[in-house]
């Protein structure tokens, strides 16, 4: 194994566990520094794959870029839509082909501006082909599209697929991906389109058998931390605003339950406050009382007994009983001494 294969490793590894350390700080910082580290990384990818730095072994070549930072770029998106859904995908989408596209734009006013400055200072920025650079951000967006459609469409329940060969397939298959549309979109037509495309295709399957353990170690922690699962969404929930119009749809329902409960609560009370403000309106209002039996006329004109008609509009209870004035009168001959009785 040649040197400059194990610094190739070396700098693929530090470069995998930088990102997916990033992105296990969520928790703590938000997502804004893992977005910063994707576009600088995204940078340093369109720099050194312009540079053309590769390492070549028997068969095989390596791409710096793609080797170490664009898959650590996908390695990022991967980890961001499983555990915190696509819109956050799609900002690291976004963060991803902005930087990319930004980059070709300052390589011009670069190197438009040494052309002025120092004729001599060009070949440090040379001017990149506009069509490698259209295949390059067509395909780095298709497959960072077709990422979360495989990872949602293997995780369906009918499928049965487990979570080793889903995270497996699915890198792998962005990987190849990646060669049939950059490839086709860059070098289609020219002579050594077959040889760049057989070539990459077994270095992006080496590059898959050596990310995955990365890839599914962290699924595995993220996963088994704190009893987070990972979530089944739509497959097409990267393009749609499914998930969140679904929770928006479950928790307006729930505020609609509520607010129906609510009213039909104040609709109860409102009613009984009606009712007891009637019976106080009757009972406070002018009563018409007969002068000699005291029995009142209610509103239809009918005559009631006075206890009768206060115990049916007031929560009053009558018990009966004689005071001394009505004794004397009634029973003169009963001693006082004994009292009143009920």
């Amino acid at each position: 194994m040649t040197n400059e294969l194990l610094i190739l490793i070396a700098e693929a590894i530090a470069v995998y566990f930088l990102v997916l350390w990033a992105h296990s700080l969520r928790s703590r910082l938000g997502l804004a520094h893992f977005y910063a580290l994707i576009g600088s990384l995204t940078a340093v990818m369109v720099w050194v794959t312009d540079a053309g730095v590769r390492v070549n072994i028997p068969g095989v070549s390596f791409m710096v870029g793609s080797t170490v930072f664009y898959t650590a770029l996908l390695l990022g998106v991967f980890v961001v839509y499983v555990f915190d859904g696509p819109r956050a995908t799609r900002i690291a989408i976004s963060t991803i082909i902005g930087v990319s596209v930004m980059v070709p734009v300052v390589t011009l006013v670069l190197h438009w501006q040494l052309r002025l400055s120092q004729p001599d200072g060009v070949s440090y920025f040379p001017p990149q082909s506009l069509r490698i650079y259209s295949a390059s951000v067509f395909a780095a967006f298709a497959d960072l599209i077709f990422l979360a459609i495989a990872w949602e469409f293997l995780g369906q329940p009918k499928l049965n697929v487990r979570l080793w060969l889903r995270a497996f397939l699915t890198l792998l298959g962005v990987l190849w991906l990646d060669v049939v549309l950059f490839a086709t979109g860059a070098f289609a037509g020219t002579p050594d389109y077959l040889k760049i495309m057989s070539g990459t295709f077994i270095s992006r399957f080496v590059i898959g058998i050596f990310a995955f353990p990365f890839l599914y170690w962290y699924l595995a922690w993220q996963s088994g931390k704190n009893g987070m699962e990972i979530e089944n969404r739509p497959v097409l929930a990267i393009l749609k605003e499914v998930t969140r119009v679904r929770l928006e749809l479950s928790l307006a329902q729930r505020e609609i339950e509520r607010r129906k409960e609510v009213e039909r609560e104040n609709v109860q009370l409102i009613e009984s406050l009606q009712q007891a403000m009637q019976e106080v309106k009757v009972l406070r209002g002018f009563l018409p009382t007969c002068s000699y039996c005291k029995d009142i006329r209610d509103e239809e004109g009918k005559w009631h007994q006075l206890e009768a008609y206060i115990q049916r509009h007031s929560e009053a209870k009558f018990s009966h009983g004689i005071c001394e004035k009505c004794l004397k009168e009634h029973f003169p001959n009963v001693d006082l001494g004994s009292g009143s009785g009920a």
